[in-house]
């Protein structure tokens, strides 16, 4: 039986294209104070891990703190996501690259693994990998990624080098599209509520892997009405479908996942934003669905399009996945 509320508790998270238009109310700069710190506090841990890093030892006050805490807000009580620009790149090791942005990743939340091998910190470029492989991960290949979330509270991506065309980050509010099922199709709403059939799989694993969740749950519930949380691979979804176990997907299940990626297409829903060198763009998963469009490459290795990604573990977003926020973990999937 579906668990669909009858009232969304909507908010600033609920935004359509026409209201997140102006850049300047999505993007916050990095100062020059803050750099200093970012730079004096790397050069403390230049010995440490990622593994070993912990956020306790991180400064508590200060311009990087106060910066980062407008980030988290934007992103826990805003409108879901942030774009900081200004962040080096330049003239820095790839050690060093990593280790700053870890850094500011701390301040959000804890690093969890994004896959089987246990990374807490992924190379977003093209392998070479065949993007028709179901054991592909898309973000090794130069193919489109259509709209989907991915598997933590808050989904990071620093930008290192930009492609030589193409590779935009497209990004839509999942609780306004959801809310506009619930508006125009009644009907659908509630199977976005209903557990849907996924297959996992990833390269070196023995075999594929289905599981049963829904599209939509509720974690929690307001005076306001109730608090959203979207998880949505689709490709996962239609993958299911060459499992001989795995349940059939029925004609309002396949109907809802048209209507949906349909509606994150919409250019009445969708921003487009750009990435420059230095860029950190900082999602949250409950609240926002992402793609990535198809993109040329230089041929020079040295020039080749390089985003660096940290998924988050923020146990305080009331909104976010108990299971979704611990990553990927061997005996279980995203």
């Amino acid at each position: 039986m579906s668990g669909a509320p009858t009232r969304l508790a909507g908010g600033p998270s609920f935004w359509t294209h026409a209201d997140v238009s102006d850049e300047s109310s999505w993007t916050a700069r990095m100062s020059r104070d803050a750099l200093d710190e970012l730079r004096h506090v790397a050069s403390e841990f230049r010995n440490c891990s990622l593994r070993d890093l912990s956020a306790s030892a991180l400064p508590k006050r200060g311009p990087l703190a106060h910066a980062a805490g407008r980030w988290r807000e934007a992103l826990d009580t805003g409108l879901g996501f942030v774009r900081v620009r200004g962040v080096q790149v330049d003239d820095l090791s790839p050690a060093e690259i990593e280790l700053r942005y870890a850094i500011l990743g701390l301040y959000l939340g804890t690093p969890v693994p994004q896959n089987m091998n246990g990374e807490l910190l992924t190379h977003i470029r093209d392998t070479g990998a065949d993007p028709t492989l179901s054991s592909t991960r898309l973000y090794t290949t130069r193919a489109e990624q259509d709209f989907h979330t991915d598997g933590a509270d808050i989904i990071g991506l620093l930008c290192r080098r930009t492609s030589r065309a193409g590779g935009v980050s497209r990004i839509v509010s999942s609780g306004a599209i959801v809310a506009e099922i619930q508006r125009s199709r009644p009907d659908l709403f509630p199977v976005l509520f209903d557990d849907f059939p996924w297959h996992y799989q990833e390269t070196g694993m023995p075999q594929a892997l289905w599981f049963a969740r829904p599209i939509c749950s509720v974690p929690a519930t307001t005076s306001a009405g109730a608090r959203l949380n979207t998880f949505f691979i689709p490709w996962y979804i239609h993958r299911s479908q060459e499992l001989p176990d795995a349940p059939r997907l029925n004609a309002p299940q396949h109907e809802v996942l048209e209507l949906l990626v349909a509606l994150a297409n919409d250019p009445r829903f969708y921003l487009d934003m750009s990435f420059e060198p230095g860029d950190v763009q900082w999602l949250k998963n409950a609240a926002i669905l992402h793609k990535r469009t198809a993109y040329e490459d230089f041929e020079e290795p040295e020039r080749k399009r390089h985003l660096l990604r940290l998924w988050l573990s923020a146990p305080d977003f009331v909104d976010g996945d108990a299971q979704l926020r611990g990553g990927v973990r061997e005996e279980s999937a995203p």
